[in-house]
């Protein structure tokens, strides 16, 4: 009883640390009209968009966001599968864990 009371109350502070983070990357700077814009999946990732800047090997990519953050992304499995090519350029939206936002998993071409 004791343990799961609390992983509750750990699981709870780990959605209200996600909540804030979320509300400080959607924060608008001063002299932009609109930040861009970052949702949270259900799954529990940050999903942001972003534009390919760098091919690396192993399907590892370096992606800018559109607030200039950098980030390590790779292909997600269902991309691999099917196929999908990427190019320098391409505009694509990136998946991040709220734990570590450099690295990230490519799920989607726009």
């Amino acid at each position: 009883m004791l343990y799961s009371s609390l992983f509750i109350i750990e699981a709870s502070k780990q959605v209200y640390q996600t909540k804030d983070l979320m509300q400080e990357l959607n924060e608008v700077p001063e002299g932009q009209e609109q930040a861009p814009q970052f949702k949270q999946n259900k799954k529990g990732f940050i999903e942001a968009e972003g534009t390919i800047e760098e091919l690396l090997p192993a399907g590892s990519f370096k992606v800018i966001l559109d607030n200039d953050h950098e980030l390590l992304a790779h292909l997600s499995g269902k991309m691999r599968m099917h196929k999908i090519r990427l190019v320098i350029g391409d505009r694509v939206r990136v998946e991040m864990s709220p734990y570590d936002l450099t690295k990230g998993r490519i799920t989607f071409r726009l």
